[in-house]
């Protein structure tokens, strides 16, 4: 009866969680049992979501009394002898698991817990065998009982239970030695011997989704990384819920990127640890699964990754793990539409016709298209090579397209496909009706791209003697395309429509064929096509001239057909150059025409014609076109004219008025003139103002284009002021501080992206006014900055803007003049290089493009004048200082990016982005390599070279020292550290160049930095330098013995750092004659300080003694021989040290140390030991280290990367970390974890486990507490006189604990305060609190002591009782005194009895919290043991 009723209700509309509550709170029975199962069935089809909700009234009205019965083996008389069983109810462990899984409610996952621990607690008690299965009836049960496995079974929901309950706990310490008990819970829940799974698996998802779904992101971390490594321990057998569970959670956990940084223990770039694993686990899971589940399974995969949105890290391992699955049947059209937001995801698939049949040619092109072939797909890539050969194997399965013919099938399908392919894209079709608009390059890229595809496939299977038929194959494709081509000159009727398709595909097979960085000469199919493209250029050349210069173009969109016929002219411009052709070059033959014919249509625009629309665009068209022209010259693709004689054309341009816009045209209907094709596009025509202002930008841009090309190419002709009239009579370059006021205001007509050539035309200009017009040059200054300043969000504009921008403003001629005169210009170039280097700071890479093009020009104006002078290189040692010091302290998720772009790189050409796309170099080790091999280039014989470095080395000297005074001592890796490690690796570089006199001014401060305190890189390199001095120069010696001469207090622990040189006297003294006085000296020192109080000192001592005795002994210094029996004995007695201890080790330790083992001061000097294997060996963060092949690689600046300055030539490049690292620091690392499972671990108590959990956060915290089962003492605990919030919070956890019943407080206001929350862990809302005012204390006392309670003083008084001796009555009430003054006089009256701690120390009081929480501990162990008794 009430399966019908429930179910008549929620036909009615009636909402499933409204029947819960009816439904528990009735009498237990077999039909109530049916009832609930339905209705938490419709709940979970309704609304899946609030089936965890569910577990709180179902558990509390209805399971646990059903439990609690059967652990009493009650007999209630409704359910008759055997009642019903919530354990063999499926829906009653949905509910459950759904509740342990409840990640956001810690309640519910507490009831989960208690419901779980009581059915197995019923299961063992009842001792009868007991089987649920699932709602299909298929797979394993959801839980089950045997009497005979009862052991198992126990040690398995023990297991389980314990893991649950420590991941509450979310503390990666406690919960890690637990994991291992999850590989025995694998083991229970698995048969070996049947393959299968004897418990559910869903139970172990359980824990995984609440590891995956923790706030602890290194729990997290570390729970996908036990799912991964699972399929590399074990095989487990398949479950549809294992599936569901990778999909669902654990796809959501793979895509957050903090789980893929490396781990300290890896290189940069050696990839993530988790990215393996989980490449590692794909392909096991997938080669796992049934043959007819893989489709499915990788369909859903990739399904999830276009669900939502990913950040490129995740997605980029992603797409690896997808990479290395073997090939299987796996795709159909499906898999291609959602692998299509994937670019780096290759096809998987093998031969399969029964899938292939499902797809045909045209969904392949179709996918194809959605990959960016300018960052991926490029002929020459591996990735293209893998797709050749993909479709070779596969072609002959697929599904024949629409387009193919059947008389075509003769041929293979993938050139039936591209031949009618090509076909159709020539052949306009005739339903389409013509536009003013361009077609859409999607279809011209698509075509483009399967001829491509379909010759090198042809050239995979024409062996090399063959090679004819590839050509032919060429051929066939393009003849319909090439005969459109050769008609364009001759054919005006061709439709519009048809000539855009056909040109917009000759440019795209000329840009695709081109990707991939291999030169044309070395490409065969590349020389093919571009011998067939120049059979039609003449053609295609006369009907470009003739569409730019015959007023065909007249509307707004015809702009983007001018551009591009301007491409098609281009790239044919540039054809015959590429194919070594020196004459009868059919293109050249319209540069003339056409330059003349646009020169007309402006001058003719100015003669007062109205401004129609038509006229207007031509006028935009013909300056665009002069722009074009201008360019290919600057490129050398047409003849230049003479630098001397100016032509009618340059004549023209010069006197171009700049910055003149178009005027907005009148629609020509109004006038009259109508003609017949634009009746077509009427509304085009008649909203002629919309996309004018881009038409107007970009008029003015070409004119600026074209400025910059006469500027550079008659740089010689501007005058420095504007009385020098030049020999040709050219305005522009007459009147260039007019010239460059027009520069200034096209900056604020422009938009960002039309910028660059005004830089361009300012880059001649200031160089010639600095001097004479320096005003205006400054404000030049100050409004480029501005202007490219705030386009630095937008990629595509900024870095090209700012390229321009630093050839401006920092080119050498500009810098030499404003460093001549000094005036303002100086000043404001110095203050905009120190923005660009703040900017660099937040955006990566600007420092580098100035360090680099600043290098670059030193470096050529250095070699060519005679004696190599440096010009103003040396006016501007900021900037290299800087350059040299550079490096900002990456967060971690811009850490992460930097090294999954190193780890990309170092893929080298397996991945087609390298190939394709040129590394930028704006990475920030670049400027300092930059800055580095610019320093390796200047010679020390010359006078300014010299100036130069010594400047640079005393700026770099007071960089280091002023960090130094920042702060006395700083952290390994800090800011600091980083900044005096570049500073002293610097100047190792340049000491090679230092002469005695420099280095006599300088060699005190390099002392006094030995005495620094210091971390162990910037000692080393100290200490080489301080070695490198006294070689090259014994003369300092005697300033070196004055370091000694210090007291040891003065000196403390720095004195290492001296000793350590002293340790290389033999590479000190190698250049002086008399070898003996300075040994002798070096014997006495050691032994001086052998004797020293600090055991680091003593170490280092006999470390340099051991060295300068080697040395006496062998140079026979007869003047030492009275110190034969100390020093023998003494050395002898540190070599036979006996036993394990810490100084026998310490000894061996520092003499197996790197810098006296294995370094070498004099062989060691090179790049590849300053600036990778020293900073690796002594503890500096990776992002420091710069291997030689970073050197390498920055091409900017020239180097022989093969010279002994580079290389090093001794073994300490093939050392590691661990060679000399201290190894007596208890067990190695990784030990423990790598036991099986841990004896015993943390397990916290879980008071409410004793009752069931039925409290409700909502309600006050006694009621709370007490629902929960908590059980409270008699003990209040005033804390009224107690005033700081951290020993408040503090007794409130204590006080929770121990269960007080009451804590009470002089202001509850202290409850919010942070400090005591973070104390408190909560405490507060599981124990009451009362607010008592200090003033309001007497009367609260005398209320509790008329209520029986007993008034305990915790204070040392005449009278008090000692703690251990003390009995506490149940009904106890501590008052705690204030923190300072304790309790006062007047309420010590007032107390019944003071108790005090006994003490053994000096100390005469302890902390309030600790004396609080002592006789709150004791009073609760009183009352455990039974001991109440009274008082004494």
């Amino acid at each position: 009866m009430e399966l019908v009723l429930a179910e008549a209700l929620l036909e009615d509309g009636r909402d499933p969680r409204a029947l819960l509550g009816a439904l528990c709170r009735g009498e237990p029975s077999a039909e109530r049992v049916e009832t609930l199962r339905f209705v938490l069935q419709r709940l979970e089809e309704r609304d899946a979501g609030a089936l965890p909700g569910a577990a709180r009234e179902v558990a509390t009205g209805y399971l646990l009394p059903l439990l609690r019965e059967h652990a009493r083996g009650s007999n209630p008389g409704p359910r008759g002898p055997a009642g019903p069983d919530a354990r063999r109810c499926g829906r009653f462990w949905t509910t459950v698991q759904a509740g342990l899984g409840r990640t956001q409610d810690a309640l519910t996952r507490k009831r989960g817990r208690y419901l779980l621990q009581r059915a197995v607690q019923v299961s063992a008690e009842l001792g009868s065998d007991c089987t649920c299965g699932t709602r299909d009836g298929t797979g394993p049960s959801l839980f089950w009982w045997s009497e005979k496995k009862k052991d198992e079974l126990l040690k398995f929901w023990e297991n389980y239970i314990l893991i649950m309950e420590t991941l509450e706990g979310n503390q990666i310490h406690v919960i890690k030695p637990v994991l291992p008990k999850l590989n025995s819970l694998f083991e229970c829940a698995v048969s070996e011997e049947n393959g299968c799974w004897l418990l559910h698996p869903s139970w172990l998802m359980c824990i995984y989704k609440g590891m995956f779904e923790s706030e602890n992101k290194i729990l997290t971390k570390e729970g996908v990384t036990h799912f991964l490594e699972l399929y590399e321990a074990k095989s487990l057998p398949f479950a549809p819920e294992l599936s569901e569970f990778v999909i669902g959670p654990l796809m959501d956990a793979l895509s957050e990127s903090f789980l893929y940084v490396r781990s300290p223990s890896q290189q940069v770039g050696s990839g993530s640890p988790l990215g393996l694993k989980l490449q590692k686990f794909l392909v096991t899971y997938i080669s796992s699964l049934p043959e007819e589940l893989k489709s499915s399974f990788l369909l859903k995969f990739l399904q999830k990754m276009t669900s939502r949105p990913w950040c490129a890290v995740p997605v980029l391992f992603l797409s690896k793990a997808l990479a290395g699955i073997p090939r299987c049947k796996a795709l159909a059209v499906e898999g291609l539409l959602a692998l299509r937001l994937y670019e780096q995801v290759p096809l998987i698939s093998e031969p399969s016709p029964q899938l292939l049949k499902l797809m045909s040619l045209s969904d392949v092109s179709t996918f194809l298209t959605s990959l960016r072939q300018e960052e991926c797909l490029g002929r020459g890539t591996m990735l293209w090579t893998e797709l050749c050969d993909w479709l070779h194997v596969n072609e002959r399965y697929f599904r024949q397209s629409s387009i193919c013919d059947s008389d075509e099938l003769h041929e293979t399908s993938l050139t039936a496909y591209v031949k009618k392919l090509v076909q159709d894209y020539v052949k306009s079709p005739g339903w389409e009706k013509e536009s003013s608009f361009l077609p859409d390059w999607l279809e011209a890229r698509l075509t483009a791209l399967m001829v491509l595809l379909a010759v090198d496939v042809e050239g995979m299977k024409t062996p090399f003697s063959e090679k004819q038929r590839m050509e032919n194959m060429l051929r066939i494709f393009l003849d319909p395309l090439l005969d459109a081509l050769a008609k364009l000159g001759t054919n005006a009727y061709m439709p519009l429509l048809r000539t855009d398709r056909c040109l917009q595909l000759l440019v795209k097979l000329l840009h695709t064929c081109a990707l991939g960085g291999a030169s044309p000469q070395d490409d065969e199919v590349s020389m093919l096509l571009q011998t067939y493209v120049m059979s039609a250029a003449e053609s295609i050349s006369q009907f470009v001239l003739r569409r730019l210069t015959m007023n065909e173009l007249r509307s707004v969109a015809d702009m983007d057909r001018c551009h591009l016929y301007l491409k098609v002219l281009t790239e044919l411009v540039g054809i015959p150059g590429k194919l070594g052709w020196r004459a009868g070059n059919p293109v050249g033959r319209v540069i003339s025409p056409l330059q003349n014919a646009c020169i007309h249509h402006l001058l003719e625009a100015d003669s007062g014609q109205e401004p129609t629309l038509g006229r207007q665009i031509q006028r935009a068209v013909s300056m665009a076109a002069l722009a074009a022209l201008c360019k290919a010259a600057d490129l050398h693709l047409v003849p230049q004219p003479d630098a001397v004689i100016a032509g009618p054309a340059e004549r023209f341009l010069s006197t171009l008025p700049l910055n003149q816009t178009l005027q907005k045209p009148c629609s020509e209907e109004q006038n009259g003139c109508r003609t017949p094709w634009e009746n077509g596009s009427f509304y085009e025509e008649c909203s002629s103002s919309q996309g004018w202002g881009k038409i107007v930008a970009g008029y003015i841009h070409d004119q600026w284009v074209c400025l910059s090309f006469l500027l550079r190419t008659y740089h010689n002709l501007i005058p420095a002021t504007e009385s020098d009239l030049p020999e040709c009579f050219l305005p522009a370059l007459q009147m260039p501080a007019q010239t460059l006021r027009s520069a200034l205001d096209a900056l604020g007509l422009l938009p960002s992206a039309c910028v660059s050539p005004v830089f361009r035309c300012m880059e001649v200009l200031v160089p010639k006014l600095l001097t004479s017009s320096e005003p205006l040059c400054i404000e030049c200054f100050d409004v480029a900055w501005k202007t490219v300043s705030s386009s630095s969000n937008t990629q595509l504009t900024f870095w090209p803007n700012l390229k321009a921008f630093v050839e401006f403003v920092f080119n050498n001629k500009v810098l030499t003049s404003a460093a001549k005169i000094k005036g303002q210009a100086y000043f404001k170039i110095k203050e905009i290089m120190f923005k660009m280097v703040e900017m660099s700071t937040v955006r990566t890479g600007v420092f580098n493009v100035l360090i680099s093009h600043c290098c670059q020009s030193w470096t050529v104006a250095a070699s060519s004048v005679s004696q190599g002078s440096l010009l103003s290189a040396k006016d501007y040692s900021e900037l290299v200082l800087e350059a040299c010091v550079f490096g900002t302290v990456f967060r971690r998720d811009q850490r992460l990016i930097q090294d999954v772009q190193t780890f990309i790189e170092n893929l080298g050409h397996s991945c087609a982005a390298n190939v394709i796309m040129e590394n930028a170099k704006r990475e920030e080790c670049y400027v300092r390599i930059c800055a580095v091999k610019f320093l390796c280039l200047l010679d020390g014989s010359d006078t300014s070279h010299k100036l130069f470095i010594e400047d640079l080395a005393v700026k770099l000297l007071d960089k280091e020292e002023a960090v130094s005074k920042t702060r006395t001592r700083y952290h390994e890796n800090s800011v600091q550290h980083r900044v005096k490690n570049r500073a002293w690796q610097t100047l190792l570089v340049l000491f090679p160049t230092f002469d005695q006199n420099f280095l006599s001014g300088i060699i005190d401060r390099i002392f006094q930095a030995g005495f620094t305190n210091n971390q162990a890189s910037v000692k080393y390199f100290i200490e080489w330098i301080i070695i490198l001095m006294l070689h090259k120069f014994p003369q300092f010696l005697p300033k070196f013995w004055d370091c000694f001469s210090y007291g040891e207090e003065k000196v403390k622990t720095s004195i290492c750092t001296f000793l350590s040189v002293l340790a290389h006297l033999d590479i000190i003294i190698q250049n002086i004659p008399e070898k003996r006085p300075p040994l002798k000296q070096a014997v006495t020192v050691a032994l001086q300080w052998c004797v020293s109080h600090n055991f680091s000192v003593r170490l280092y001592a006999l470390v340099a003694l051991k060295k300068a005795w080697h040395l006496c002994k062998a140079l026979h210094v007869e003047d030492c021989d009275t110190w034969t029996a100390i020093i023998e004995g003494s050395l002898g007695q540190v070599e036979s040290m006996h036993g394990a201890g810490n100084a026998r080790r310490n000894w061996q330790r520092v003499q197996e140390h790197f810098f006296f083992a294995t370094f070498h001061p004099l062989q060691d000097l090179c790049l590849e030991t300053i600036f990778y294997s020293l900073p690796r060996l002594s503890g500096v963060s990776e992002e420091e280290w710069i291997a030689l092949s970073k050197f390498a690689s920055f091409t900017d600046i020239p180097c022989d990367t093969q010279s002994q300055w580079y290389l090093s030539r001794t073994a300490l490049c093939e050392l590691s970390p661990g060679d000399w690292a201290q190894q007596d620091r208890g067990s190695a690392p990784g030990e423990a974890d790598s036991r099986p499972e841990w004896a015993d671990v943390q397990r916290k108590i879980i008071p409410w486990r004793a009752a069931a959990p039925e409290a409700d956060l909502e309600l006050p915290c006694q009621e709370r507490a007490s629902r929960l089962g908590k059980s409270t003492g008699g003990l209040i605990v005033v804390a009224s006189l107690i005033d700081k919030p951290t020993n408040l919070g503090g007794l409130c956890r204590t006080c929770e604990v121990f269960g007080a019943s009451v804590l009470v407080l002089g202001n509850l206001q202290c409850v919010g305060d942070k400090q005591f929350q973070h104390l408190s862990v909560s405490a507060e809302q599981w124990l009451p609190l009362v607010e008592v005012k200090p003033a309001q204390l007497v009367d609260y006392l005398q209320q509790q002591k008329a209520d029986g309670y007993t008034v305990i003083g915790v204070e040392q008084t005449a009278q008090s009782s000692d703690l251990a001796q003390f009995r506490f009555p149940e009904k106890s009430l501590l008052l705690l005194g204030n923190e300072r003054e304790g309790i006062p006089a007047n309420l010590i009256q007032h107390l019944d009895v003071c108790v005090e701690i006994p003490q053994q120390g000096i100390i005469r009081s302890l902390n309030v919290h600790v004396s609080g929480a002592l006789l709150i501990w004791e009073y609760t162990r009183q009352q455990l043991l039974g001991r109440a008794e009274p008082a004494v």
